[in-house]
């Protein structure tokens, strides 16, 4: 299921469960590749962690293209790995797999469950010794490429960033044994009952159950973002009635009023 604005936690392993990565550069070389799908398809990533043989996503898509994304990011990787390596053939196992989430109720839930794949494997003690996760750009550990959400991920914790780090890492540790799929429902949504309920339909019509499917109606074309600015009782309004006019993406929105694409998304969801 694709649409603007979804989250997803996406997973991905090596063909017969081996390895994906054979040296340190290797994890390079697949954020180099990340890097260049996030920039083309305008993804923001939450959360990331690349394992021996296979990796997690939290990959939140403003264009609803996951699909396109994802064929590049496994597709040129493989391609890079075969050079690189004198290899052929398959180097993941199949396709990827993908659960739609919650992201009010599981956006942090998730993020914190990602960074303690290691822990978890029992590869290391703690998310600050293994170096191929997003923990160390949210901790301040290292430099946060422009597509990873660190300080809108920390936002949720405090405003002041040391404290926010402090929260955070206190967050991350408190998860270790905590399970998250529990909630997984039918093996595709991450939520509650009211989001199943929400998501259903549109999954039912992408498998062609037309009785799920509301007949179509034209919308009309909407007014131009300045017009939207100009009219607006104030800048928040004015980015929730050009969202809900349906002709704009959230990161559209973003580049137009001069903020970052989070700060658009918490005001059309409610959050400011």
């Amino acid at each position: 299921m694709e649409f603007a604005g979804a989250l997803y936690h996406v997973t991905s392993r090596g063909n017969e469960r081996n390895w994906i990565f054979y040296q340190d550069d290797d994890f390079a070389l697949y954020l180099t590749v990340l890097d260049e799908v996030c920039e083309r398809y305008n993804w923001v990533i939450h959360a990331y962690c690349l394992m021996s043989n296979h990796y997690h996503l939290l990959v939140e898509t403003p264009d609803g293209n996951l699909c396109k994304g994802m064929r590049q990011l496994n597709g040129v990787f493989t391609q890079r790995m075969n050079r690189k390596h004198k290899r052929v053939g398959h180097l993941f196992q199949g396709r990827y797999k993908s659960i739609l989430v919650d992201k009010e109720t599981y956006l942090l839930e998730l993020c914190r469950y990602i960074v303690l794949n290691p822990v978890r494997a029992k590869m290391v003690n703690s998310p600050e010794e293994w170096q191929w996760s997003s923990w160390h750009s949210m901790v301040g550990n290292t430099y946060s490429p422009s597509w990873l959400s660190t300080d809108a991920i920390l936002l949720q914790f405090s405003q002041e960033r040391d404290q926010a780090i402090g929260s955070y890492k206190k967050f991350v540790a408190e998860g270790v044994g905590v399970e998250v799929w529990p909630k997984l429902r039918q093996q595709v949504y991450l939520g509650e009952e009211a989001f199943v309920a929400k998501h259903l339909p549109m999954q039912k019509a992408m498998l062609g159950d037309l009785r799920e499917v509301p007949l179509k109606q034209r919308r009309e074309k909407p007014e131009s973002l300045s017009k939207y600015e100009n009219e607006r009782v104030d800048r928040n309004t004015a980015m929730i009635n050009a969202y809900a006019s349906g002709g704009y993406t959230l990161q559209q929105i973003a580049d137009y009023f001069g903020v970052h694409y989070s700060t658009v998304s918490r005001v059309v969801n409610g959050k400011n």
